[in-house]
């Protein structure tokens, strides 16, 4: 295992695989033969399966699992690139996605190259060991280990498992829908996003107290808006990878002066404020001098010492989540007294993907276990902090990185950070499959950074994907905007009187639909079924529909088709069922099927059935965009 800022080279040369040839069931246990030998025990229960290797010097599985012929496979957590996994190999091991994430391009060759950090079609922040078949079964590994889901083989789905035993949960059900609510209910049901969040854009800017200024240029533009979120609330640091915020949880006197009662006068009009935190100190803060006196940072394996890594040009302490007093320091030190008390009301939660494999813990628990878990138990941090202040269900902080249960701590996912543009991997269209992924395994609620993130190598945001991310950010349940890692080399939505115009009437259309979200968060809490949704979800006997990936169902009742393609005024969109379709800007009723639509700019495709409740909310989004 090698890590450098977040991204894994990962290297094994298991031997000496045993094929078992035979079994036989003894005593209620069903024992696998090799040379009529047993070599491992498989124990079941009504909803699982547990197989040990028997012999202890075998430390990996295979398992495969029975495919039919055609069966479609999704899972894995969130997924970038391919909603269904079918053909391909999918490692679950959290880390950053990389940048470009498809070798073919020049950003992945120079990435890779220059830090590893290219990434690949699998990598993402959030794995999950669970796969779903179109059979209608679902099948979860209980284990944090590093695993593979290999779907590549059409015969049989598989697990390779670095451990010698393995527990396997099995669901079945009737239908998608049913399979979905099954798994939300292991992971953890969500809460109901509150009012605020849902009702307007949240602003992200960085630039001190000038923020405050040019919110009010937003608001001037007519935007409707809910939060500012500053994440240079702490300060900043400038690195070779741009703009990075100074890791020491305490507002920035110099950058925020007065920050609580500049807080109080934004709640005084209906406005939150937001802010940023992750689970590391960096060395030269003052609150990292506190966590290592306090014995709250992870430790070389060999010596006392904190273990420091590099996180670009600084180094940090890792807090050691597997000791209950430095949880519980965390919580109420940080998020409660530096945030959650001076009147901040929800932050991003950054990070949780770094945990080295050669750290030792406070638990005792082995560092390649921890590794995944380690996402969960951050989002354990976060959500106490909540209910230490009774805050949960109002305050809501959002999370890029996740494992098996992170649904039922953390209120809403962010896509993490995509490169700022159109590409295939790792550019604007990656949100929708990353919500859609995410919404299957237990996570109700998804949105992005509106703009995109990552600029490097003269990878610059243009008007047109700044456009097209309004569009898209508009139905999600939580519109939030960021000014990228080097802000000043990119346009931002108050760069020019078109962009903030622009910004300005999505997020009006965004605010429009609350009524409509919040059915959908009632629906999530009641069924478990996420507010974006694959086509399949509601029409599952329709097996076209099972890879669809760009286009979304939002709720059961609109049907989102984003234009990520750069360039394209048309777009290929299907409306699924036995239905009409009523196109949203021209009042067109559409069969089912597959049409070519036009889709310029401001205008992308977006159909309601007509029988929905929420009919005359969605006819009346046309009046708001050609205002």
């Amino acid at each position: 295992m090698a890590m450098y800022r977040g991204n894994f080279r990962i290297e094994d040369e298991p031997s000496d695989r045993i094929v078992p040839t035979g079994w036989r069931v003894e005593d209620d246990v069903i024992l696998l033969l090799h040379n009529d030998a047993p070599v491992a025990r498989i124990d079941l229960d009504p909803a699982a399966l547990t197989i040990h290797a028997l012999d202890p010097a075998f430390d990996r599985l295979c398992v495969h699992f029975h495919a039919e012929p055609g069966e479609t496979v999704w899972g894995g957590g969130e997924q970038m690139s391919y909603l269904a996994l079918n053909g391909r190999r999918f490692p679950m091991w959290t880390s950053e996605p990389g940048v470009g994430r498809d070798k073919t391009t020049e950003l992945t060759r120079i990435m890779d190259e220059t830090g590893m950090a290219g990434g690949d079609y699998w990598n993402t922040n959030y794995p999950q060991p669970t796969l779903l078949t179109s059979r209608w079964l679902a099948i979860h590994l209980d284990a944090s280990v590093y695993s593979v889901i290999d779907a590549s083989d059409p015969a049989h789905s598989t697990f390779e498992v670095w451990a010698d035993q393995a527990r396997f949960e099995l669901f079945a059900a009737d239908g998608p829908q049913d399979l979905v609510g099954q798994l939300s209910l292991r992971f953890g049901r969500p809460r109901a996003l509150p009012d605020w969040a849902i009702g307007g854009a949240i602003v992200g800017l960085k630039q001190g107290e000038k923020s405050f200024e040019r919110l009010e240029a937003f608001i001037d533009a007519g935007a409707a808006v809910s939060g500012l979120w500053c994440e240079d609330w702490a300060g900043i640091r400038e690195t070779s990878f741009g703009r990075r915020l100074f890791w020491d949880w305490q507002r920035s006197e110099k950058r925020y002066p007065d920050l609580p009662a500049r807080i109080k006068a934004l709640n005084a009009r209906g406005i939150r404020f937001l802010a940023y935190a992750n689970p590391y100190l960096a060395v030269d803060g003052a609150l990292y001098q506190e966590a290592l006196s306090r014995g709250h940072l992870c430790r070389k394996l060999d010596s006392d010492e904190p273990y420091l890594v590099d996180f670009g040009e600084f180094d940090c302490g890792v807090l050691d989540f597997t000791r209950e007093e430095s949880c519980a320091w965390f919580a109420e030190r940080i998020l409660c007294r530096e945030m959650l008390d001076i009147g901040i009301d929800g932050w991003m939660a950054d990070f949780g993907e770094y945990l080295p494999t050669d750290v030792r813990l406070a638990g005792g628990m082995d560092a390649m276990e921890a590794h995944n878990l380690w996402p969960v138990l951050w989002a354990q941090v976060n959500d106490r902090a909540l209910a230490m202040r009774g805050r949960q269900g109002d305050a809501v902080f959002f999370m890029r990185a996740g494992f098996s249960g992170v649904s039922g701590h953390c209120p809403l996912l962010w896509a993490g950070d995509q490169s700022v543009d159109f590409t295939r991997h790792d550019g604007i269209g990656t949100v929708i499959t990353a919500a859609l992924s995410a919404g299957l395994v237990g996570n109700a609620y998804s949105h992005s950074d509106c703009g995109g993130y990552t600029s490097l190598h003269g990878n610059i945001r243009s008007v047109e994907l700044m456009q097209r991310w309004c569009e898209l950010a508009a139905f999600a349940p939580v519109m939030r905007s960021h000014e990228g890692n080097r802000p000043d080399d990119n346009l931002q939505y108050d760069s020019t009187p078109d962009l903030l115009a622009n910004f300005a009437m999505w997020s009006r259309v965004h605010a429009h639909l609350a009524p409509y979200v919040r059915h959908l968060c009632d629906e999530a809490v009641a069924t478990g079924l996420p507010a974006q949704r694959p086509l399949f979800l509601h029409y599952p006997q329709d097996s076209s529909l099972f890879a669809l990936q760009d286009q979304f169902l939002y709720g059961p009742d609109l049907l989102v088709a984003p234009v990520v393609e750069e360039g394209a005024t048309h777009r290929r969109v299907t409306l699924p069922g036995d239905h009409m379709w009523r196109h949203v800007w021209s009042g067109v009723d559409y069969a089912p099927g597959t049409h070519d639509i036009a889709a310029p700019i401001g205008h992308p495709p977006v159909f309601y059935r007509t029988e929905s409740a929420f009919a005359d909310l969605f006819a009346q989004m046309g009046r708001i965009v050609t205002q």
